[in-house]
């Protein structure tokens, strides 16, 4: 974990970072709280179906595994997961991860097909539409060298979005985005 220092102690950015999640809508029934990813939230909770930033910024999903539909959340609070992240009643929130902030520069290869296949565009900025600028057909997998980026199955930022860390993504379709085509890409910067 990250170390900050403030003469004369040192703490862990742990303590800056703070989510809650509530069993029941509304910040009702039992809770659980905290400042790390967490892979299966029904080992602490029976069901999440609200939650509230305290401090920093979190991916929620609504599958264990960081799979599925996510959303971004940031400071503030959220009382139903159903208008969060556009789930049925019958889902919640079952995974959360933290979006650590990112200083230096943006860095990401975006690839037309799976394993690095067809067209390549390095990224540093944000696109609005990779059809339009790239004349790419598709997105299907991406190499992130630096920095957190979230890519939206819509042009201009809208639609579903998938979080990418520093990584490489040979198939998104192993990141639970099986039908998702990626249209635009973003910069976690100044959003957090």
């Amino acid at each position: 974990m990250d170390m900050i220092t403030l003469w004369p102690y040192t703490l862990s950015l742990a303590h800056f970072l703070q989510i809650i999640f509530y069993e029941d809508r509304n910040f009702q029934g039992r809770s659980y709280e905290t400042s790390s990813d967490c892979a299966e939230l029904t080992s602490h909770l029976s069901h999440c179906n609200s939650c509230r930033v305290e401090s920093g910024c979190f991916m929620v999903y609504e599958r264990p595994n960081y799979m599925g539909n996510q959303m971004l959340v940031r400071r503030g609070e959220y009382p139903d997961s159903q208008h969060l992240m556009g789930m049925s009643l019958n889902d919640c929130i079952k995974s959360c991860r933290i979006i650590p902030q990112h200083k230096g520069p943006y860095r990401m290869r975006i690839y037309e097909r799976e394993n690095f296949g067809g067209q390549m565009h390095e990224l540093m900025e944000d696109c609005d539409n990779i059809m339009d600028r790239y004349s790419m057909s598709d997105c299907q997998s991406c190499n992130v060298m630096d920095g957190h980026w979230l890519m939206y199955e819509q042009p201009h930022y809208r639609g579903r979005m998938m979080y990418m860390r520093p990584g490489e993504y040979r198939s998104f379709r192993d990141i639970g985005a099986a039908n998702t085509r990626f249209m635009s890409v973003r910069r976690i910067v100044d959003i957090c």
